[in-house]
């Protein structure tokens, strides 16, 4: 009979082994959910399918609570609204991997298409693009822009990223060994950079974005602040949106210098104050919408945008930018690093303020308080007429003075900008 209850007990000892293991099997094979979200990983592979691995009995590593913190930074603007300028207080900082307007080639692959192509292929279909690279690049996969660069790189060898040299992460070790001397010395410039490190290897530019805790992206293709809602909601990602905005005044006039062939007609019509017949008044007043919307619907504060948005006016920055710096990274809940505040000071006061602006169309160095409001002397009254009554809820929207006269246009001591806190 003894025997017989040490057989039975074997045997029921047997059974709860069997259990325990075939349930920490299922366990491992179906994960449940972690009871601190601190101690998951989080893994972005080749298939891009979200990976998670969590250990209840560990303490989170070091590189799970350095993605925990990882800030993914959009400088979400429109073109010749100050954002090359602005995109370098995030350039600067050691630790932000920094690409500027990578969605240049995206565009560019739809505009070189088939003409049957192009017409299957609507804006939804490019939006979709702009934030599927968007997020292969947040997560640091670069070899992603293998699809768009033209043409296709080789062993993700490529000399044709588009303005490499405003990266300094990539024109520095570990992507360029030979840039370490010159960044020392300063930011990349269009010159040394493709010379001193030749072709681009993406792989190694995913590694360093790796090492770098966070990543900011400069664009100006994204017309409108909704299309960033599915990143926004997106739980991979820690987006903050820094919404550059500029007065579209200013805005034009920059345009007619920067993009001298497309606004020829601008150009006659600044130079006679007789608008031609063939003026192109859509692209402004596009502008306009595409700001006045994305503005009014980001400062009701959605819940999908809630802590993520900031709104910056490019005067306020120009006028003040050590302060507006200093704003920018409180909201983004980084320390501002000395080499920014360094940037701003040897970069903000040109004694040359037109030279660099209006002759060079991707420069950031410059005056600028001078270069805020230096189209006023710059853009005929008749034009500034006609982009007020185009725009007209933007400028009450945003804070941006309406003028009546060619005097009161030229008189620089009267602020068209009123103080504003939004």
């Amino acid at each position: 009979m003894e025997c017989s209850w040490k057989t039975v007990l074997l045997l029921v000892c047997a059974s709860l082994g069997v259990q325990y293991t075939a349930i920490r099997s299922l366990q491992d094979l179906f994960p449940g959910p972690c009871p601190d979200s601190g101690q998951c990983q989080g893994r972005l592979g080749k298939d891009h399918r979200w990976k998670f691995s969590c250990d209840d009995n560990s303490v989170p590593t070091e590189h799970s609570v350095a993605s925990a913190r990882r800030k993914h930074i959009l400088l979400f603007a429109q073109t010749r609204s100050g954002s090359s300028f602005t995109g370098q207080l995030f350039n600067q900082h050691p630790e932000i991997f920094y690409v500027f307007e990578p969605l240049y080639h995206v565009q560019q692959t739809f505009t070189n298409s088939s003409s049957r192509l192009r017409r299957a292929l609507d804006g939804r279909a490019l939006l979709g693009a702009y934030r599927d690279l968007l997020l292969n690049l947040y997560t640091c996969d670069l070899t992603f822009l293998e699809n768009y660069i033209r043409p296709e790189p080789q062993d993700h060898m490529t000399a044709s990223f588009f303005r490499r040299s405003s990266s300094q992460a990539l024109c520095s070790p570990p992507v360029c060994q030979e840039g370490d001397v010159e960044i020392r010395g300063g930011q990349p410039d269009e010159i040394w950079c493709p010379k001193k490190c030749g072709t681009l290897n993406l792989t190694l530019a995913s590694i360093a974005c790796q090492t770098r805790s966070h990543v900011a992206i400069k664009t100006v293709r994204i017309p409108l602040i909704g299309d960033l809602r599915t990143l926004s909601e997106d739980p991979r990602l820690d987006l903050r949106i820094v919404h550059l905005v500029r007065d579209p005044r200013a805005i034009l006039a920059s345009r007619m210098t920067a993009f001298a062939d497309q606004f020829r007609a601008w150009k006659i019509w600044n130079a006679t104050d007789r608008q031609p017949r063939y003026v192109d008044l859509t692209q402004i007043t596009k502008t306009c919408r595409d700001m006045e919307y994305s503005v009014a619907n980001s400062l009701q504060r959605p819940a999908w945008l809630k802590g993520r948005y900031l709104l910056v006016r490019y005067e306020d920055l120009a006028l003040n930018p050590e302060d507006k710096v200093k704003e920018i990274y409180r909201f983004l809940g980084l320390d501002i690093d000395n080499r920014v505040l360094t940037w701003i000071s040897q970069n903000t006061n040109s004694t040359t303020p037109s030279s660099s602006e209006w002759n060079y169309k991707y420069s950031t160095s410059r005056n600028s308080k001078a270069t805020a409001h230096s189209w006023r002397l710059r853009l005929g009254f008749d034009i500034v007429k006609t982009v007020q009554s185009l725009c007209n809820t933007t400028f009450a929207l945003l804070g941006y003075k309406q003028v009546q006269s060619e005097a009161e246009l030229r008189d620089m001591k009267n602020s068209l900008v009123e103080p504003r806190t939004f």
